[in-house]
C-alpha cells in the first residue's frame, strides 16, 4: 500500500485470518485497499464495482460490533462515494462530522457533501412492512352514544362493525425523484410517491399517489430550498375519494457540522367524491432540527401547525403537534430507536359530526410513541430487518371517536 501497489496488497490480505485479535485491522486494510485499487484508471466498470462492494462489506462488518470508530465509517462513506450512492454516503459522512475529526478531515468531507450537493440527479426509495393492528380502522370502542332527539336524548348501540377491528395489514411505499440541472445553482425537481396498505377484503385498503414539480435552489453552500407544485389523489376500499393541488415550499440550512434545520409550508384544496362537505382548502407548516449527537446517536425534533376549512363549518379545525426522536448505533449490531408525538386538534363548530356530550366544540389529544430495533448484521440484498412497535391514543370530547390502537411492523431497511 505505501508504495502505490493497492492490488498485491489485497492478493496478501484475502490470505490473512479475519477473526482474533487481528481481525478488524485486517478488514479495515482490506476496505482501504480495495477502495485504492477501485481507483486505477481505465479499469472496467464490473471490477471497479467489485471492488467497491468488498470495501463495503470489509468495512461494514467491522462497524457492526464497533460503530463508534470514525476512521471506519470515514471510508465508508467514501466508498459509497465513489459508487455514487449519495444517500447513504452522506449519512455516513454527517456521522463522521459528529465525531469531533480533525480540522483537514472535516474540511474533505464537506468537499465531499458539497459535490454531492451538485451532482444530485435520480433518487429513489423503497419499502415493506408486515403490520398486525389491534384496530385497523382507528374506531372506538364505544357500545352506545347519547342521541338528542324531538323526544329527548337516548342511548343507541353502535353496530359491531363500525367499532374497533384488529387484522394484518401489508404496507408498501416507494418513489423517485429526478433534478434536470437548469444552471449552476439551479435544478428542476420532478418526482412522484406511492404507498399502497392492505388488508383481508377490501373495507380498509388505502393507496395514496403524489407527483410535484418545481425549481429547486442551491443558495450558497449551506442553504436550499424548493417551490413546487403537487398533486394528489387517494382511495379507500379501492375507489376514488378525493384529489388535491397546490403547493409548497422546503427550506434546509445547515447550522454547523452537528445541527440540521428544516422547513415546510404547504397550501392544498382538497375535494372528495363523497358529497361537497368536506372539501376546501388546507394548510401546515413544520420546522425540524436534525441534531447528529455523536457518531452513533442522531436525534430529531419537529414543531407543526396545520389549519383545514372545509365548506362544512363543523369540521373546520387547526392543530398542533410536537414530535421528538432519537436513534443509537449499539455493538453487536443493534440500532435502537424510540420517538413520541402529541398532537393538539380543535374544531370551530358544534353539530352532528362531533356527538359532543355536553353540546362543547369537539377537542382532540392523540399520544403516539414509537420504538424500533434494527439489527445491521442481518442482510438480504442490502436490506436489514427492523422491528418497530407503535402504540396510539386518542382523547376526544366527542362520542365514539376515541380509540387505542397499537400495530407491529416488521420493516426491511437498506442500512448501508
Amino acid at each position: 500500500m505505501a508504495n502505490g501497489r493497492p492490488e498485491e496488497a489485497l492478493a496478501i490480505l484475502r490470505g490473512l485470518p479475519r477473526d482474533g485479535g487481528r481481525g478488524t485491522s485486517v478488514l479495515f486494510q482490506t476496505g482501504v485497499a480495495a477502495i485504492a485499487a477501485a481507483g486505477r484508471k481505465n479499469l472496467p466498470e464490473d471490477e471497479r464495482e467489485a471492488l467497491l462492494d468488498e470495501a463495503i462489506a470489509a468495512l461494514r462488518t467491522i462497524l457492526i460490533d464497533r460503530p463508534d470508530l470514525v476512521r471506519v465509517r470515514l471510508e465508508l462513506a467514501r466508498a459509497f462515494f465513489l459508487k455514487h450512492e449519495d444517500s447513504l454516503s452522506r449519512r455516513h459522512f454527517e456521522q463522521v462530522l459528529a465525531g469531533e475529526p480533525p480540522p483537514v478531515v472535516v474540511a474533505n468531507v464537506r468537499h465531499f457533501l458539497a459535490v454531492m450537493r451538485a451532482r444530485r440527479r435520480w433518487s429513489a426509495y423503497f419499502g415493506l412492512a408486515i403490520a398486525p393492528d389491534t384496530n385497523i380502522n382507528a374506531a372506538s370502542d364505544a357500545r352506545t352514544i347519547d342521541i338528542d332527539t324531538v323526544f329527548g336524548t337516548f342511548p343507541f348501540t353502535r353496530d359491531s362493525r363500525s367499532r374497533a377491528q384488529s387484522g394484518v395489514g401489508l404496507s408498501i411505499w416507494g418513489g423517485g425523484e429526478y433534478q434536470f440541472p437548469l444552471g449552476e445553482r439551479l435544478r428542476l425537481r420532478a418526482g412522484t410517491d406511492l404507498t399502497r396498505q392492505e388488508y383481508e377484503g377490501s373495507a380498509f385498503d388505502k393507496t395514496y399517489i403524489a407527483g410535484h414539480l418545481g425549481p429547486r435552489w442551491l443558495v450558497g453552500s449551506a442553504t436550499e430550498f424548493s417551490l413546487l407544485a403537487d398533486l394528489q389523489r387517494q382511495w379507500r376500499a379501492g375507489r376514488p375519494d378525493n384529489d388535491a393541488f397546490g403547493a409548497r415550499i422546503e427550506a434546509e440550512h445547515r447550522l454547523n457540522r452537528r445541527l440540521r434545520v428544516r422547513g415546510n409550508a404547504a397550501w392544498r384544496r382538497r375535494d372528495y367524491r363523497r358529497g361537497e362537505r368536506q372539501d376546501g382548502p388546507a394548510a401546515d407548516f413544520s420546522l425540524s432540527a436534525i441534531w447528529v449527537a455523536t457518531s452513533t446517536l442522531q436525534t430529531r425534533a419537529t414543531l407543526g401547525y396545520a389549519r383545514a376549512r372545509p365548506n362544512a363549518e363543523s369540521l373546520r379545525n387547526h392543530s398542533r403537534w410536537g414530535r421528538l426522536g432519537a436513534s443509537l448505533s449499539l455493538p453487536r449490531g443493534f440500532t435502537l430507536g424510540a420517538g413520541g408525538e402529541f398532537r393538539w386538534n380543535d374544531y370551530r363548530g358544534r353539530g352532528r359530526d362531533h356527538l359532543t356530550s355536553d353540546g362543547a366544540r369537539r377537542a382532540d389529544l392523540t399520544r403516539t410513541l414509537r420504538l424500533s430495533v434494527l439489527n445491521r448484521g442481518l442482510t438480504l440484498l442490502g436490506f436489514s430487518p427492523q422491528l418497530v412497535l407503535v402504540n396510539e391514543v386518542r382523547e376526544t370530547n366527542a362520542q365514539a371517536l376515541d380509540y387505542k390502537r397499537t400495530r407491529v411492523e416488521l420493516h426491511f431497511r437498506r442500512q448501508f
